[in-house]
Formats: C-alpha cells, structure tokens, sequence
C-alpha cells in the first residue's frame, strides 16, 4: 500500500502540515503532551518514537507538534503553534534553525501525499531525486548522524529538534552511532523518530526511545471521519456505509489510507483487473493487447498497487477466508479456478521485481509487457 494523506484533504502549503487542524483521534494524546509541558512544566521525553502503519496520521501529529515546541508564543497558544511568531515564520520558509531533519528529502513543504509528507529541503531543492537514486536517499548513514552530533551539542542555543523520519532506513552503523545522543540526553534537546515499519529499528534504539500512542482509533471515529471527508462520494460515484467499511477494512483500519484508497485512480479499476486477468489466462486477449489497453489506463506503479490488493484478497479466498472486496464478485470467479500457491508466490514475485527494474529506469512499457505475460499464467 502506497503512501496516503496525511490530513484531510489535499494540502498543498508549508501550513498545512504545521499548522493543520488537530486529527480528532488525537486530541487526547495533544492534550496530554501539552498540558505535560504548559501546566505541569515538566518537559517531554528526550525521544519519542511515532510508529505504526501508514495512514494514521503519525506524521501530522509530529510535526504539529514541532511546531509548538518551537512556537515562541505556545504558552498563549496550547492548541498549536501561532502560526505568526518568528519561529513559525522560519517553518514556513523552510528555514528553521533549531530543527534538522533526516533523510534531507524528508523536510515537509506540503502535504499531498498520504502520512508520508516530503519534499527537497532547502538543502536539497536542486537535486531532484531519480527512480535510481530515491530508494538509497532514504538511508540514514553513521554520516548523517555524526552531521548532527555539532547541532544536539552545541548547548545554550535554547530549544533544538531533530526529526529522522523513516527511521528504519537507518543503518546498522548510524543506529548505532544514534545510541551515544539517545543514551546521553542533552538539556532542551528532543528527538522524534518516525518509522513506518518499527519492528526493523533495533531493539537498543527501541528501548530507549518512549512510542507516542497514536495506533488506537476507535471504529466509529473511524467511520465517520472518512465519511466527511469523502463526502459520500468515491471517484464520483455515490456510495454507501458498506463501501466506507470495506475502504476502512482494506486499508486495515487507518483512516487516512482509506480515503487516498478511495480516490485513487485505481480503486475503481478493480473490476476491469479481473476481467483482464480472466482474459488473459482464457486466452481471449493477448498480454501485448492487454499491455497497450492498460498503459491507457493507468502508470505502472498505479497498477502495481492495484494488482498487490487483488492478490491478497484472492490468496484470502484461496485459504478458505472471506474476501475483503464484496463489490466485484472475486469469490463467484474463484468458484470455477483457483491459482495455485506456487501461481501466486510467483506473481507477488513478479511485482517485487518490477519495483526493482523501475527504479533502475526500465521503460514502462516493457514492464508492463512482461506482467501481463505473468498474469496470463497466475
């Protein structure tokens, strides 16, 4: 599953991500931290760790709340940030000086891509990154975090933040050398890691960071909220609550993720994959045909996305489970053939690779050839 909104709707200014209307299931978290610091006056843990699957807004509460730890007037203010003080000027522009953030492609400009906000910091803004080069600039290396040893060190220079987003991209060496600054915490300094997968961390960062509890929503909460935010709409077409419970289901209870899902612009070509897929093994369409038709359709990667969701739910079907997708008959087709295990080993395969040759700048055209040729055959 591919990155989704990381806030309702589709933001597109340096505010919105710093400046975002507070997500409603978490309120009682923002409450808890902010009141910690405002009334308590006790400070927050030197480390906090935001993990869990995509499409919970872990990302929209961690940079809200950078914004107010380093907001001038968030005394007055223990909502958000002010949004008008120097320092939330500096946010703005992208410019702050007491924040630094790892992987350098991960600084936030906006937030149009689903709890997965990123774009060039200033310091990389003229180094567009290419399929080939995107993946390894993920990779916090020991050099990256022996940069920032001067900025957590300096002392005296008030409150200082460093954000490693995707934090299991750390290598082994630089994880290692993040143990120094997590084992000795300096005064006014806080570390906020963010990972998608939390189980690739180490367990010695793991236990000394304290996880941020952003995982638990309820399902009414849930509902409602993509139902507001899709305005009983997907991809134009009206629906009703048992499309929104099989987004939400799909999207294994993460709201943000459901409703990217549903605007996406393959969620509605669900159908159309199963007629083609039943074409193809039939021998009623060619794959050179069915490449052509779908390169009109979609991009690669859209497709990609869209075949990994039909092959879970036929491997569900395949293992005597319930299909998630109720809306496109998958069990009735599935009646009369089932792939077999090694068929669909061998096709979740066949994706993986193509991930791979994409980002070694294989033409579109030849890798959608050849996984249709491996779809003729699941």
């Amino acid at each position: 599953m591919s990155d989704v909104m990381e806030n309702k709707g589709a933001l597109d200014t340096t505010d919105s991500i710093y400046f975002a209307p507070l997500l409603p299931w978490q309120q009682a978290l923002w409450t808890q931290l902010t009141t910690r610091v405002l009334t308590i006056q006790q400070p927050l843990p030197h480390a906090l760790l935001a993990a869990g699957m995509q499409g919970m807004g872990k990302r929209a509460f961690v940079w809200r709340l950078v914004a107010w730890l380093l907001c001038r007037e968030r005394s007055t203010h223990p909502a958000g940030a002010c949004g008008k003080c120097e320092s939330c000027q500096w946010l703005r522009s992208g410019t702050h000086p007491s924040l630094q953030v790892l992987p350098l492609t991960r600084m936030p400009i906006n937030a149009d891509s689903a709890d997965n906000t990123e774009k060039l910091s200033s310091k990389a803004k003229d180094k567009k990154p290419t399929k080939a080069t995107s993946s390894s600039a993920l990779k916090i290396k020991v050099d990256d975090i022996r940069a920032l040893q001067p900025f957590i060190y300096q002392g005296g220079q008030g409150i200082r933040i460093c954000v490693l987003d995707q934090a299991e991209q750390m290598t082994v060496a630089a994880a290692n050398a993040l143990l120094k600054t997590l084992e000795e915490p300096q005064s006014q300094v806080h570390l906020f890691l963010i990972s998608d997968a939390p189980a690739q961390l180490l367990p010695t960062i793991k236990s000394r960071v304290q996880q941020l509890p952003l995982q638990m929503i309820e399902t009414a909460t849930t509902i409602d909220y993509v139902t507001t935010a899709l305005g009983h709409t997907v991809n134009r077409e009206a629906v009703g609550s048992a499309a929104i419970e099989q987004l939400i289901q799909l999207a294994n209870g993460a709201p943000l993720a459901a409703i990217a899902m549903a605007q996406a612009s393959w969620y509605s070509k669900r159908g159309l994959w199963l007629t083609t897929w039943q074409a193809l093994r039939s021998g009623k369409r060619s794959s050179v045909a069915a490449s052509d038709y779908w390169q009109n359709q979609l991009s690669i990667e859209d497709f990609i996305q869209l075949s990994e969701m039909m092959l879970l739910d036929i491997q569900r079907v395949c293992l005597g489970l319930n299909e998630l997708q109720t809306d496109v008959n998958l069990s009735t087709m599935l009646e009369t053939y089932q792939p077999t295990d090694n068929g669909l080993e061998a096709f979740a395969h066949s994706l993986q690779q193509t991930k791979i040759a994409l980002q070694q700048n294989v033409q579109e055209k030849f890798a959608y050839d050849k996984l249709m040729q491996e779809l003729a055959y699941l």
